[in-house]
């Protein structure tokens, strides 16, 4: 059952808590209403989906472990090209969930049970990255692009242009990883090194997770007869191999 938490209609940004626990459910949505956000909650797939049918939401916050259908089957199930952001909260431990929930398209993932200041750390720091181009200016931000062999990152409205100049959809964590390669082309960057450089020095270091990333990142880029942007050099990391131009 979808319940609304609060009637501030000045509040802009509506997140979405679903979790099965409604004791964490409402403490979650209570603390994320103080700090000035609309949010509602819901306490399974079905709710959540009757939720979005009504509302439109910039974040979801998804726990995993939940009866019946679980937070990744629900993840899997939605259009991760479009949509809002998802976090999703797994238990301590369990990385294989941290892992699949990146390689489905989660723009992050905390583990459970949460600190509350961390929680709102995320969900700022997911919304500050997944505004795109947004700014009270009329004329908007000026846009800088990152060109190499054919294609174009505009890194200020986070979008990736192929050769033929098709949009290239991409989650926040492809975004991310994709900047901290083609900042550094041509330099062999290892595992730890791209952690830092696309999730910050405080992240949890998962190697596998960069593994899942990189391998969504390379089919984006793969293209029939071209040569390879990315290339795993062995026990040491990975090297982006194209020439790259910024302007």
């Amino acid at each position: 059952m979808l319940q609304a938490v609060t009637d501030k209609v000045h509040q802009t940004t509506h997140l979405l808590i679903v979790d099965d626990d409604p004791g964490i459910r409402e403490l979650t949505a209570a603390f994320l209403h103080g700090h000035g956000y609309q949010v509602d909650t819901a306490a399974d797939g079905a709710a959540m989906r009757a939720a979005m049918a009504v509302r439109t939401y910039d974040l979801i916050v998804l726990d995993v472990m939940m009866p019946g259908e679980d937070g990744l089957s629900i993840l899997r199930s939605m259009n991760r090209s479009k949509g809002p952001s998802v976090i999703i909260q797994s238990v301590i431990g369990t990385d294989i969930d941290r892992i699949v929930g990146l390689e489905l398209g989660a723009d992050d993932y905390i583990a459970k049970p949460a600190n509350p200041r961390e929680l709102l750390a995320r969900v700022r720091s997911v919304l500050r990255r997944t505004a795109g181009g947004e700014t009270s200016g009329a004329a908007g931000p000026a846009r800088h692009y990152h060109r190499f062999a054919g294609w174009r990152l505009d890194a200020t409205g986070r979008q990736l242009f192929d050769p033929d100049d098709v949009a290239i959809n991409l989650s926040d964590g492809e975004f991310r990883l994709l900047l901290a390669l083609i900042e550094h082309p041509r330099l062999v960057l290892s595992r730890d090194q791209l952690l830092d450089l696309s999730r910050g020095v405080n992240a949890e270091h998962f190697d596998r997770a960069i593994d899942v990333q990189m391998s969504r990142l390379r089919r984006r880029l793969a293209r029939e007869g071209s040569e390879e942007l990315i290339r795993t050099i062995r026990n040491e990391g990975y090297l982006f191999t194209a020439e790259v131009t910024r302007g």
